[in-house]
């Protein structure tokens, strides 16, 4: 009787466990920032949005000092501009150990 107890019990955790991971949500992007150009040094972070993992809409979200997330098209040369800066900024941060102006809002990697 007792086994018969921990079978149902295993499966029931099993089904739980199944039914909670199929229900992640994912903050996308539902349009991007197609206007003027986002300034380098406001941006302290981003990262890459792919389409068909979640999310209808290539995307780089932008993440600024102050916390702010913005939706740039990847594709946009001035979007690569903002990366290759984030993460020289990165870099230099790293290397001072997060101290001064310029690593204001950049987060630890």
């Amino acid at each position: 009787m007792a086994q018969w107890a921990q079978l149902i019990f295993c499966c029931l955790f099993i089904s739980c466990c199944t039914v909670t991971q199929a229900e992640v949500l994912v903050d996308c992007c539902l349009s991007v920032h197609t206007g003027n150009a986002i300034p380098k040094v406001a941006v302290a972070d981003y990262h890459k949005q792919i389409s068909g993992q979640g999310c209808s809409v290539d995307a780089t979200i932008l993440e600024t000092r102050n916390g702010h997330k913005l939706c740039a098209p990847s594709d946009q040369v001035w979007v690569q501009e903002v990366e290759k800066h984030v993460d020289h900024l990165k870099k230099f941060c790293k290397k001072t150990n997060y101290k001064g102006k310029r690593c204001y809002g950049v987060k630890r990697v």
